[in-house]
């Protein structure tokens, strides 16, 4: 027997196969959908807010809905600053319908991606966690909630400044050409849809220049700068023949929430924050976030022009300022009880801003109550009298609740005029066709608004005041809709004078108003 036949055997025990380990999802697939999401749920959650809609929106509303030909008719009269993006949601209407959830349903998606484009920002500025942290802080702020949610431009403006930052960050080391196409196309078409996106590329500017960039890449971004300013120099000029637009504006509008953020941004900016690539994270961030209001505010001194909603893309820079800060938080405290604890603590604090902003009240006005309240308190026959006549854009966007009402004002209607609020008669004969009437329902703005002192105006006023007597007043949101009597006829729809009240929307009856 040979040695190898006397070694006994050894039984080799095969050991079970490995599972194979399913890949873990990379941090940019991670960065992009978490935000996302987030911000597409939060946009979805209350997004008909009861049915109602709010003055801006039932322009677009309107104005969407007429033929192309015609938007850029209107357009060549007022609101020409908006036209690119009515006919986006003229094409919008036409292929998904033209109810409440298609005219808000793009603002929505817009802001999504904008908060997507916000964690890509923070990955590539300061890594993964603080991308992360970045994008569902941006989903989460008050502004960005409010604005997913209405039918204007601002949310795709924010979406496409978001992106154009993008390619700017990435274009910067690799100096490709096509990447500054990008950016100035993307730009471009920002500015389009609304004009005060060229603050953005400013800050921009300022960003590279405090990264100090290479010569090369200041030379491309001169140039793809020049290429929008120059596509955006026709729309400018002829708009700032439109200025009485902006009419409205007596003071910065909500300012508060610009300084608040603006402190808070800058304060973050002084801890060191994580940084990649030749681009720091706040040389980025703080620029986007305080140049583009402050210039608005200088702007301000010759003529009222802020308005948060115009400089809604600064929230980008908030949102990646507020997330590399939380990962520093998270890199230097040891115990994660304080973290979720405060985490808990700043989402319960957001819970009753989040309700608010879905309810009617959050907006400036709804429309849609104040065109009921004309239904409820008119009767057939009635007359009907917007003070001033701009306030008929509050009710055009439903015609079935002033059907029954005579407009006395009105020469020619919005569509057929090219305009937002018709053509009205000459002031005589305005206060004649009112002579006309036993009683008239006026639609006007709440008590201490500003009132236009046009001609036509000064006679609907003295008239009511000569002739008529407030029967009853209906407050709602953002405006009064008073029903007035002829003098012969009060004491008939008022006996003894004293049964003429007004009432709030909740039904409470209030005493008389005056014109």
């Amino acid at each position: 027997m040979s040695v190898a036949a006397r070694v006994p055997t050894v039984a080799r025990a095969e050991s079970p196969p490995v599972p194979a380990r399913r890949p873990s999802p990379s941090p940019a697939r991670v960065v992009v959908i978490a935000p996302l999401s987030l911000t597409l749920a939060l946009g979805l959650w209350g997004i008909r807010r009861q049915n109602t809609m709010w003055g801006d929106e039932s322009v677009t509303f309107q104005l969407a809905h007429r033929d192309l030909s015609q938007i850029w008719h209107t357009a060549q009269h007022v609101d020409l600053v908006h036209a690119l993006y009515y006919a986006v949601m003229h094409e919008i209407f036409g292929l998904l319908g033209g109810g409440l959830l298609t005219l808000r349903l793009p603002s929505v998606l817009a802001m999504s991606l904008a908060a997507s484009g916000v964690g890509l920002l923070g990955l590539r500025l300061a890594g993964p966690r603080a991308g992360l942290l970045a994008g569902l802080v941006f989903a989460l702020l008050p502004q960005v909630q409010k604005y997913a949610q209405e039918g204007r431009s601002y949310a795709m403006v924010c979406a496409l400044v978001t992106w154009a930052t993008y390619a700017l960050v990435t274009g910067v080391p690799h100096r490709a050409r096509w990447r500054w196409a990008v950016y100035g196309s993307t730009m471009l078409l920002a500015c389009l849809l609304h004009e005060f996106a060229v603050l953005a590329l400013v800050a921009h500017g300022v960003t590279l220049v405090v990264s100090r960039v290479p010569r090369p890449v200041l030379k491309a971004w001169s140039a793809a700068a020049a290429g929008v300013v120059a596509g955006l120099l026709p729309l400018a000029i002829r708009s700032a023949g439109q200025s009485e637009q902006v009419s409205w504006i007596s003071g910065p509008v909500r300012l508060g929430y610009f300084l608040v953020a603006a402190v808070v941004g800058v304060l973050c900016a002084r801890v060191p924050l994580g940084t990649r690539g030749p681009v720091r994270l706040s040389a980025l961030a703080v620029p986007i976030l305080v140049l583009p209001g402050l210039l608005l505010l200088i702007a301000s001194l010759a003529k009222p022009l802020f308005v948060d909603r115009y400089v809604l893309y600064g929230n980008i820079g908030i949102a990646l300022l507020l997330g590399a800060w939380l990962d520093h938080f998270h890199r230097r405290q040891r115990s994660s009880r304080t973290e979720w604890i405060a985490a808990v603590a700043v989402l319960a604090a957001l819970v009753p801003t989040s309700v608010s902003l879905r309810t009617p009240q959050s907006r400036s006005n709804d429309v849609t109550a104040i065109a009921a309240a004309v239904r409820e308190d008119g009767r057939p026959g009635d007359g009907l009298l917007y003070l001033p006549g701009q306030h008929r854009a509050w009710t055009a966007a439903n015609p079935e609740d002033t059907r029954s009402l005579t407009d006395l004002a009105l020469a020619q209607d919005p569509v057929s005029s090219d305009t937002l609020a018709g053509v009205e008669l000459p002031a005589r004969a305005i206060a004649a066709r009112m002579l006309e009437f036993d009683r008239i329902v006026v639609v006007r703005a709440p008590a201490g608004a500003h009132a236009p002192t046009d001609p036509r105006e000064e006679a609907k006023t003295s008239t009511l005041r000569r002739h008529f007597r407030a029967y009853r007043t209906t407050r709602v949101n953002g405006a009064r809709v008073t029903v007035y009597v002829r003098d012969g006829r009060f004491r008939e729809a008022c006996p003894g004078g004293s049964g003429c009240r007004s009432r709030d929307p909740g039904g409470v009856w209030r005493s008389p108003a005056g014109t």
